[in-house]
């Protein structure tokens, strides 16, 4: 199952979003496939999205597209670095281990 596009959903106005559009900029690069920024498309996060204890979708969160059509996230969460600034490399990191396991 390959990659063939990254969907990124947030809202320019969180705080998160920046950071997370560095994410998606690079894990793009990285994979060399389409990327795709929804703003505050919550009924896409219900579908598709993790939801808080509450049961209620969140941004931001980035998910792969398969091939075969099956959208699933890949990072919903930035990790802090020992400055407790967010850890881009880390992230991409992380969102890259999750599409090997696919």
């Amino acid at each position: 199952m390959a990659v063939k596009k990254l969907i990124l959903v947030s809202s320019t106005s969180d705080p998160r979003h920046k950071p997370f559009v560095q994410v998606l900029d690079e894990l793009a690069k990285a994979l060399g496939v389409e990327r795709e920024i929804r703003e505050e498309d919550y009924v896409f996060l219900t579908d598709h999205g993790e939801k808080d204890e509450f049961g209620m979708p969140f941004l931001p969160q980035l998910f792969a597209v398969t091939d075969d059509g099956k959208v699933l996230p890949i990072l919903t969460q930035i990790p802090f670095n020992k400055s407790l600034q967010y850890d881009i490399q880390e992230a991409v990191k992380q969102a890259l281990e999750k599409v090997k396991q696919l």
